[in-house]
């Protein structure tokens, strides 16, 4: 017996609403199994970012303060003028990477204060 792959599709296709339902409940008696997606994958997804001990702090947006936001990434990242200004013209773009959560908030916070957009991922 071939199984006619493209033949099912495009019969479902054509299927009313209510012609797919019942094929579902079909499908679930008699194979035992259920369309439902389980609950317990969202909740696990959810309980990842509450355990989370490092973050990349993203320079998301240079703001109006160009000059004071490339001061404020070398003061923090130690990286020499131009490097610093290739970090900031290139934004978005990942000014620390594995920091603590203290660390990766203290640095969002300086670059804030200088009018820059700052994202923690």
């Amino acid at each position: 017996m071939a199984f006619d792959k493209d033949n099912i599709i495009a019969q479902l296709k054509e299927a009313s609403i209510t012609e797919l339902n019942d094929l579902v409940k079909s499908i679930e008696d008699e194979f035992d199994v259920s369309a439902a997606a389980p609950v317990a994958a969202a909740g696990a997804s959810g309980d990842d970012s509450a355990t989370k001990d490092s973050y990349d702090v993203e320079l998301t947006e240079a703001g109006q303060e160009k000059i004071k936001v490339i001061k404020a990434v070398r003061d923090i990242t130690g990286l020499g003028l131009k490097d610093a200004k290739d970090l900031v013209d290139g934004a978005p773009k990942a000014v620390k990477e594995g920091a603590s959560e203290a660390d990766a908030n203290d640095i969002k916070d300086k670059l804030e204060a200088v009018g820059a957009t700052v994202t923690l991922k």
